[in-house]
């Protein structure tokens, strides 16, 4: 993006950020706040940082947007299972052991780094994470949407907020639930103490609502498959989710530790299974089912056995 500039005349009362956000739509709000914090904004010839600086009619905002830096990102030839591909959005189904972004400890070999060897992406997501609409865990397989576009990314984006994007998994808790379906909505933080990990922490200390509802789709044994729904999109929602329940994911590393269960699992057998969104352009609906991946095919055949 080339070096631009924007100057406005605010016609009315209004948060900064919001503002602005309303008079640049082809802008995201955390594009702008970003922009705000670099001090790229000013109010009358003054340079504000304050994303919450209430704008009065009458006053003058001149938006600079820097030039996109060169990205440090390599392209990678990493092989891609894609699901669905058109010249806006692309869908993969994420293998286990695949990082989507690069990170403290995983600066390549990321899926970032495959799709900038496959197609243009999104600059809005921002350096490290181009593209990146919503995230998997490294060790969570299956349906991912990335964008191409700055436009499809605010629209994907959008959809998620709203809620109106569909994001189902199949996961196998140890146990068995005592009802067939049901809903945790518990906010979700930064673990007080293991920095590695989240956990149910209260709104008022730093957590954020979290929101996910599922259902058993099988029993097996003292084993349960269950189909979850997320409503939100907190970092390991669903494995913190199913170990508060007292059900934790099987093979999860963090939330399950010590469990042995005599199958080899590349991580937790938790896996993105379908994905349904609208096109940002066309608006047609579309829905993607990822296949479950060999090691959840085996496990689900060796509890099924027992």
């Amino acid at each position: 993006m080339n070096k631009t500039s924007e100057i406005l005349t605010a016609t009315k009362p209004d948060r900064l950020d919001r503002w602005l956000s309303n008079q640049l739509p082809d802008l995201s709000r955390s594009r702008i706040q970003k922009l705000i914090e670099q001090g790229c904004v000013e109010i009358n010839g003054e340079t504000c940082t304050d994303k919450n600086a209430k704008v009065k009619p009458g006053d003058r905002i001149h938006l600079t947007i820097p030039e996109a830096q060169p990205t440090n990102l390599q392209p990678e030839d990493i092989p891609l299972d894609i699901l669905y591909e058109d010249d806006r959005i692309l869908i993969l189904n994420k293998p286990a052991g695949l990082v989507v972004h690069p990170a403290a400890g995983h600066q390549d070999g990321t899926l970032v780094n495959a799709l900038l060897a496959h197609c243009p992406l999104a600059e809005i997501g921002g350096e490290q994470r181009p593209g990146i609409v919503h995230r998997l865990d490294k060790d969570t397989t299956g349906a991912i949407a990335i964008a191409k576009t700055d436009q499809a990314y605010q629209h994907l984006q959008a959809q998620l907020k709203a809620k109106t994007a569909r994001r189902e998994y199949l996961g196998v808790v140890y146990g068995v639930p005592k009802t067939e379906s049901g809903s945790v909505n518990q906010p979700i933080g930064r673990h007080p103490v293991d920095r590695k990990k989240m956990a149910v922490v209260p709104e008022e200390k730093g957590g954020r609502p979290a929101v996910t509802h599922w259902q058993i789709q099988e029993r097996l044994g003292n084993y349960t498959l269950i189909h979850f729904q997320l409503e939100t999109g907190r970092t390991h929602q669903i494995r913190v989710h199913s170990a508060y329940m007292g059900h934790p994911i099987v093979g999860d590393p963090l939330y399950s530790s010590g469990r042995d269960i005599g199958v080899n699992l590349p991580g937790q057998a938790l896996h993105a299974w379908k994905l349904t969104l609208q096109h940002p352009i066309s608006e047609e609906w579309i829905s993607v089912t990822a296949p479950l991946p060999k090691a959840f095919n085996t496990l689900l055949e060796v509890l099924r056995r027992r």
